[in-house]
């Protein structure tokens, strides 16, 4: 399976519209209408997220769209460019393209679909999980989509992940925290919050298995808890407030749907996240993990040890650590090598033997690179990112099209270098008067 990836939407690396259309009979979801179309459904679902490049995908598309008209009337089948609307292929944990899910009785818990990816095993599948669904319903132990919009006294584990905060354990839990919190303020009278209700308590769930607890989301009754409802202007409800450690509360003021509030809460995990890991080429393993693992992997070749000493590297290293942290939303790969090293992949990328230090962004799925024109330095190598980030730049094809041998060599030791030892010449038994005089 390949790798979701980050943003980036160049026309040289990514040249590919959405696989399908409105002629199809595959809905095309995003996140404005898959709470609307999907969640609130009474209908079974089977939903492909895929990415435009994915050669996979692209295979795909026509069985899918076989099984969609086949299907047209008895199951939903749909479709979510996942490359485009990450948040929503993170709200379900898409690691991999494509990947498909059923959505059945329970739209809070997707299932995987594992079958085969021709029509006929699709269509199979969806009326086999259409069978089940149906089966349950006659049996009476599920009735389809349910609103939720149980009142908050009602209890039931659907919002075991919501973490109800009062005027006593407020601070200690969120002011020192090094975690973010998404705060919702309440009245159990509004009608408003009765509707946020199951938005928020799913939205906590996916929110704490995304960001391994990182973002946390919690309620407040303003009615009871008085001391907060004051000090945080609390004049409606239901009011949601942003608490990062070291800033003054923001008020969120995006959609209150829980793809919605997933994809704010994973902007702003991203927003805090360290940057990527910056990783020397010590072995093929660590270009190719790398490099396969993200949309774009920027290797930079350093000068040699000798020629810049450790000083001179961690300066490099130093340029390039600030870049992967300004272009960590990006989700690329940060891979680094000395001049020599690995002459092959020198070559392959167009360096080769002289400029150093260098830079190329590769696309390991295309097998394609640019080159850093401009200075190696934050200005010259954020012009270059940039450029990419927009979809100009020139490219030129990986040569050989694949990467070459890597070679193994040891990590380097943060240390300067040192000159290679030379056997010392013995002089002492060389007769200087046999030599001639005029050649000296």
């Amino acid at each position: 399976l390949l790798f979701i990836v980050g943003t980036v939407s160049c026309t040289l690396f990514l040249a590919v519209n959405g696989l399908y259309s409105a002629s199809d009979d595959v809905i095309e979801l995003t996140p404005t209408n898959f709470n609307r179309e999907v969640i609130q459904s009474d209908s079974l679902w089977l939903v492909e997220f895929y990415a435009p490049w994915c050669g996979h995908c692209q295979r795909l598309t026509p069985e899918w769209k076989k099984a969609a008209t086949a299907l047209k009337g008895v199951v939903k089948v749909g479709a979510v460019d996942a490359d485009k609307h990450q948040s929503l292929g993170g709200q379900y944990g898409v690691r991999g393209f494509p990947t498909i899910k059923i959505f059945g009785a329970n739209k809070n818990k997707a299932e995987d679909y594992q079958g085969g990816r021709t029509s006929d095993a699709i269509v199979d599948a969806a009326l086999s999980a259409l069978r089940s669904l149906v089966k349950e319903r006659l049996s009476g132990r599920s009735g389809g989509y349910s609103s939720g919009k149980q009142s908050r006294e009602s209890g039931g584990g659907d919002k075991k992940d919501v973490i109800e905060l009062t005027d006593d354990s407020f601070d200690k839990n969120v002011i020192n925290s090094d975690d973010v919190w998404m705060v919702e303020f309440y009245a159990p009278w509004c009608g408003h919050c009765k509707n946020l209700e199951p938005e928020w308590a799913a939205a906590a769930t996916e929110v704490k298995e995304q960001t391994k607890g990182k973002v946390k989301l919690a309620a407040v009754d303003a009615t009871v808890n008085q001391v907060l409802a004051s000090r945080y202007g609390i004049r409606g409800f239901p009011t949601i407030k942003i608490f990062q450690k070291g800033e003054d509360p923001v008020d969120y003021d995006g959609g209150r749907t829980r793809s919605d509030i997933i994809a704010r809460a994973l902007d702003l995990f991203s927003d805090n996240a360290p940057p990527p890991e910056l990783l020397e080429i010590i072995s093929e393993d660590v270009l190719k993990s790398t490099c396969d693992a993200h949309q774009l992997c920027i290797i930079s070749v350093l000068p040699h040890i000798l020629d810049t000493g450790a000083s001179g590297r961690n300066s490099y290293l130093d340029v390039m650590l600030k870049m992967a942290e300004k272009y960590k939303k990006k989700m690329w790969g940060w891979l680094w090598t000395e001049a020599g090293a690995q002459s092959d992949l020198e070559s392959s990328l167009g360096i080769g033997g002289f400029g150093y230090p260098a830079m190329a962004a590769v696309n390991a799925r295309k097998m394609k690179f640019a080159l850093l024109k401009g200075s190696f330095s934050e200005q010259g190598i954020n012009e270059f990112l940039r450029e990419l980030s927009v979809g100009r730049g020139s490219t030129a094809p990986v040569g050989g099209g694949a990467f070459p041998k890597i070679n193994s060599v040891e990590p380097w030791d943060g240390k300067d270098g040192e000159l290679p030892v030379e056997d010392d010449i013995d002089l002492s038994d060389v007769d200087l008067d046999d030599w001639d005089k005029d050649e000296l």
